[in-house]
């Protein structure tokens, strides 16, 4: 059987239940799950492309920075080297940055933000703080040592104008073949996304905090 370990679990076929497989015999199952197998073994041969991705994660639902710190955990542990930019995000120190602390050696990590918008309220100071950042992520893109680079909620920057699309996509282009650049932050730019390779949208079903006026707690939101 055929490793699939190290594949995109979007290219592993689903385990099927659907009525006509449950009226399947053992036989007819196992043939059509054979069938599925070649095709699918077709298309992994088929794909041998191997590129810097740059991957957006936005909408409003929860779940963005979480997504992007699952690639970033992926990365260190192949013995990548790392780097965190937090737009916005910096007035508390946050807990995943304690946790990736065992991992000095390969992560580098910077909380660059001073809070919301609503917490500052001093909006040339908060553009004066995202250019710095992005400043700051610009070291790290331009720079091949690092095989990914997470630029945590540049896409609400982006979209309160403290920076301008043109600038990051112009700093996009500067970033080594093989490096992956991800981009969160609900009401990422359409342009951006049109550049990206890959997107995805958090789809918000429910919170807590807003339907039951459950507070943000450790280890959920922070």
């Amino acid at each position: 059987m055929k490793n699939t370990t190290n594949l995109d679990r979007n290219e592993i076929p689903e385990a099927s239940n659907s009525e006509e497989d449950i009226s399947l015999t053992s036989e007819q199952y196992q043939r059509k799950m054979q069938r599925r197998k070649e095709v699918q073994e077709q298309r992994l041969a088929e794909r041998t492309i191997e590129k810097g991705l740059i991957i957006v994660h936005t909408g409003n639902g929860k779940g963005k920075t979480t997504a992007a710190l699952g690639m970033v955990l992926r990365s260190l542990g192949h013995g990548y080297r790392v780097a965190i930019v937090q737009f916005i995000k910096g007035a508390w120190e946050p807990a995943e940055k304690a946790a990736f602390s065992r991992w000095a050696d390969l992560l580098e990590f910077y909380a660059m933000g001073e809070g919301f918008t609503w917490e500052t309220q001093d909006r040339e100071r908060d553009i004066q703080k995202a250019h710095q950042a992005w400043e700051t992520s610009l070291t790290f893109i331009r720079n091949p040592e690092y095989k990914l680079v997470l630029l945590d909620e540049v896409n609400v920057a982006l979209k309160l104008g403290y920076l301008t699309v043109e600038e990051v996509l112009a700093g996009l282009e500067q970033k080594p073949e093989q490096t992956h650049v991800i981009l969160t932050g609900r009401g990422a730019p359409r342009a951006l996304i049109d550049r990206a390779d890959l997107v995805t949208e958090m789809t918000l079903i429910k919170h807590p905090f807003r339907e039951q006026g459950v507070k943000a707690q450790p280890g959920i939101e922070y």
